[in-house]
């Protein structure tokens, strides 16, 4: 499963990600990592010329899969370049398969295969962080109420839920809970997490929004060792509530 998300890099530089979640099972197999850069700036070219571009991606992902015993684990889109990246059993004909893919596109293109067992380029700049997986379940969310016809800007009752590894953890967030408009709902439990908590605010669900409650709230978390699980909340228009 891929997984798209924007990085923020401390320079305030901008880096758009798309990662194989499911990489992580293959991490013992294949150790050359394996990547090819292409130019191609999105923002300067056509529609219909991203679309040709997406194709030849896409057809290079599935020949360097299929002919040189690799693993695509995702991309990268830095100044105009989109760097694919791959694990390989071995360094043996992936420059060919790509030169042979290539060559004649009319893209300008590099690659290069190097020794990466531990998978540490993967870690690093692939997979998303924890804050960074809350933003990409939140857009999933927003997206489905943008499907439902939802008003985003309208405030409303959110959950946001949170957990600990102790009692003692959570019960410490708890006494000290001072996040501005947060207040205390439930307490939760679940297979995947327990000693959880429900809070609840209300705020619009915008991208923009929820961005800046979910950051807030995260840094709080970290304070205590906590983790953020995530938030719910109903349509604006539902008279449910």
């Amino acid at each position: 499963m891929r997984e798209f998300f924007k990085r923020v890099e401390d320079d305030g530089s901008e880096i758009y990600i798309e990662s194989d979640m499911s990489a992580y099972g293959y991490s013992e197999r294949y150790s050359w990592l394996f990547s090819v850069f292409i130019k191609f700036d999105a923002d300067k070219n056509s529609k219909d010329s991203f679309e040709e571009f997406l194709e030849t991606k896409e057809a290079l992902i599935i020949a360097i899969e299929h002919e040189g015993s690799a693993k695509y684990v995702g991309s990268r889109v830095v100044d105009g370049w989109n760097e694919l990246y791959f694990y390989a059993e071995d360094s043996k004909a992936l420059n060919t398969i790509v030169s042979k893919m290539l060559s004649n596109s009319g893209y300008v293109y590099e690659s290069n295969v190097v020794k990466d067992a531990k998978w540490d380029f993967h870690y690093k700049h692939l997979v998303p962080s924890e804050l960074e997986s809350a933003h990409i379940q939140s857009e999933k969310i927003i997206f489905l109420l943008e499907e439902e016809g939802d008003e985003l800007s309208k405030p409303r009752i959110v959950e946001h839920y949170v957990s600990f590894a102790t009692p003692t953890q959570k019960e410490r967030f708890l006494e000290t809970l001072s996040l501005d408009g947060f207040s205390f709902k439930d307490e939760i439990s679940s297979d995947d997490f327990e000693n959880g908590l429900a809070l609840v605010k209300e705020h619009a669900v915008t991208e923009n929004e929820v961005k800046q409650v979910v950051e807030e709230l995260f840094e709080v978390l970290k304070k205590e060792q906590g983790y953020y699980e995530g938030w719910s909340t109903t349509l604006a228009n539902d008279d449910s509530e």
